[in-house]
């Protein structure tokens, strides 16, 4: 088959590879249909995210059920149409049943351990996102194997396109679950820094979940102006971290909003200093966004992290979290904890998902995409793959 391999930094390739076989009996092989580069693809795409062998990568997809283990039982079956959430998780274990998916005892067997860190002790694992999350292939390709498929897999009504389920698999789960730990239940301000897929589903989810005002901040105008358009929010050009501050305090007689969401991660715009800061504390990227949050949001507020980082930072605001009184909330999606739900927005026409996607493409593009994607090139917001 076709598939999107990784191979090193800053180089993607469309290989032929070996089909996926059944391996286990709850697995279950997906041909995909349509499948989407992330955000979080770029850490491994730029370096940030090691991985030493040539990996499928790709945790966003969905397609028809091709093949299923005997273990699967009546869950799923031959000729189902599915969205994948991007966690691989068992279903079963303690964080399992916690709600917990990303944290699976299971998937991870290689790196799992309870301390968590940068190279060593990681969570569950993930879909096509290095040997530190697993090393299962992902969904840039033409079939993947899917585990655990009599828990993962949710089967999507005919009457939906791909590009309206297909962002069930990561970015809409990921940007509810940022208001979800925001604990927004209606009246609140909500200032999302990321005007990314993942910022603009976080608008999206503040507004079903009744906030009274939804501001994104970025440093591109066109992913404010995407973000304007798709998610009926305000908007703030990043120029300089203080007059971002200002603007959200000003908003809120000086208060600060009641959440922030952060939806960049460790590799934001940097300027040199920033970097040299980095080399100098033996850092990868930079907490900006995150010191930037801490400062919009009121005392007592809520900081939700959803962008990723993968590294220790010298000089966090301790003293500022501790005076203000803040809650710090973060980590990876408990996607299979909310898909049902948000399944049930899409169909109802409560949300709409695919007004986020700049660019259609064919797998066999899929390095261009990733090219314009990290670049920023030609307006891109979005890149959908079609295998």
């Amino acid at each position: 088959m076709k598939a999107l391999v990784f191979h090193g930094i800053k180089d993607v390739r469309v290989d032929t590879v070996d089909d996926p076989e059944i391996v286990d009996s709850r697995d279950a092989i997906i041909r995909v249909t349509s499948t989407a580069i992330c955000g979080s693809d770029l850490h491994i795409y730029n370096g940030g995210i090691p991985q030493p062998r040539p990996m499928v990568l790709g945790h966003e997809f969905m397609g028809i059920v091709e093949e299923v283990g005997k273990g699967v039982g009546g869950k799923l079956k031959v000729g189902d149409r599915v969205v994948v959430p991007f966690p691989v998780a068992c279903g079963c274990c303690f964080f399992c049943n916690h709600d917990l998916p990303g944290h699976c005892e299971h998937s991870n067997p290689d790196h799992y351990g309870p301390e968590g860190g940068v190279l060593t002790q990681k969570g569950g694992a993930l879909f096509g996102y290095t040997d530190l999350y697993g090393g299962y292939n992902g969904g840039q390709a033409e079939y993947v194997r899917v585990p655990y498929a009599d828990y993962g897999p949710r089967v999507i009504p005919d009457s939906l396109t791909d590009e309206q389920a297909l962002f069930l698999t990561d970015i809409f789960p990921t940007g509810y679950s940022g208001i979800d730990w925001g604990e927004v239940k209606g009246g609140e301000f909500v200032a999302i820094f990321g005007a990314g897929p993942v910022g603009i589903m976080a608008a999206k989810s503040a507004w079903l979940r009744g906030a009274a005002r939804v501001v994104i901040v970025d440093v591109l105008q066109y992913r404010l102006d995407k973000a304007k358009t798709a998610a009926n929010c305000d908007t703030i050009l990043w120029e300089d971290r203080q007059q971002v501050i200002e603007e959200i305090r000003s908003m809120s007689q000086g208060r600060g909003a009641d959440v922030c969401v952060e939806a960049v991660g460790f590799e934001p715009e940097r300027d040199l200093l920033d970097r040299a800061k980095a080399v100098i504390n033996f850092e990868k990227g930079s907490p900006k966004v995150l010191e930037a949050c801490m400062s919009a949001v009121r005392r007592g507020g809520i900081v939700s992290v959803l962008g990723v980082y993968g590294a220790y930072f010298d000089n966090f605001p301790l003293g500022q979290f501790f005076d203000k009184g803040i809650t710090l909330r973060g980590g990876q999606a408990p996607a299979h904890k909310h898909i049902d739900q948000l399944l049930q927005y899409v169909v109802e026409g409560k949300v709409k998902l695919d007004d986020v996607i700049s660019h259609l493409l064919p797998l066999s593009e899929a390095a261009h995409g990733y090219d314009i994607f990290r670049n920023k090139k030609d307006n891109c917001t979005k890149v959908v793959l079609k295998p």
